[in-house]
């Protein structure tokens, strides 16, 4: 058997009577905080931070707890509201920028541990920048029980469907934005196809004013060359002949000032064509340049 030293007995409860008044008396089933830190869950997503505070703030003012519900009959738990703060977590201290979304009046929510009576259920949203094209997002949620202030954590079930209702959100906006530059690619192109028609009609417009111009120039050049072609027969008039001499054959008498058209040239005559269509030959003294 063992021996016991009654002194040691003696000295050892004498301390621990020096400590029991240095002992924090704490009602049963309390707990040492009303705040709880839960370990919440992060998630990382390929977005600017403007595009995730959209979502983000979407799902804080969708007016639902996400995760959970009070009575099993109800698929999801409404009621809830954005609030600016809330005293059921400790002060976020990270950079990054903080939501919170509470629903008063939860009785037992599901997905919460130990969870029993009426309380509230706080959410919070922290939004982290990491860069220019990717944001990471950290979500706690807790309850609160009302009357005896004993807080629980959640499961996780709860941060992970707002986590998901996030991820939605944002294939929202960006669908939402691949339709708009779809758009605006469609749009671009119609401009495009707008701009080489009226280019090409403008081209066409030139080119026809250009054919114009040239067809009356030419027309211009014409009348100026058959206008310097054509000659008169001088008073009182001649006979046109059928070769370039004196003694050739006379075809038919011209009436003076009758119109003929050149057509050759030689020192001493001139071969001719009438209005008729006769041809024939002329001394070149016969004929005179039209007025």
């Amino acid at each position: 058997m063992w021996k016991i030293d009654q002194s040691a007995l003696v000295r050892f409860a004498a301390g621990v009577s020096l400590l029991l008044p240095l002992l924090p008396t704490l009602p049963a089933g309390a707990r040492s905080k009303e705040t709880l830190t839960t370990p919440g869950l992060v998630r990382e997503f390929d977005a600017p931070i403007e595009e995730v505070r959209q979502a983000v703030m979407a799902v804080v003012r969708d007016q639902i707890i996400h995760g959970t519900l009070i009575f099993d009959k109800e698929p999801i738990l409404t009621g809830a509201e954005a609030v600016d703060s809330t005293p059921l977590f400790d002060p976020w201290t990270g950079p990054g920028e903080v939501y919170f979304k509470i629903r008063q009046k939860a009785i037992a929510p599901r997905h919460f541990k130990d969870s029993g009576d009426q309380g509230t259920i706080a959410v919070r949203y922290v939004i982290i920048p990491v860069d220019a094209y990717r944001t990471r997002v950290k979500v706690d949620a807790i309850y609160m029980e009302t009357a005896h202030r004993v807080p629980h954590e959640s499961d996780g079930t709860v941060e992970k469907m707002e986590l998901k209702e996030i991820k939605e959100h944002l294939d929202v906006l960006e669908e939402q934005a691949a339709e708009a530059a779809d758009t605006r690619r469609r749009q671009q192109s119609a401009e495009l196809v707008k701009q080489s028609f009226l280019r090409q009609r403008e081209d066409e417009t030139t080119r026809i004013a250009s054919a114009q111009s040239a067809e009356k120039d030419l027309e211009q050049q014409v009348a100026a060359l058959h206008r310097d072609l054509e000659r008169r027969v001088k008073a009182p008039g001649a006979d046109l002949k059928a070769a370039p001499f004196r003694s050739a054959a006379n075809l038919q008498p011209l009436a003076a000032n009758a119109s003929v058209l050149v057509l050759i040239i030689t020192p001493h005559w001139i071969g001719i064509e009438t209005p008729e269509g006769q041809r024939g030959w002329l001394p070149v003294e016969l004929l005179e340049p039209l007025p």
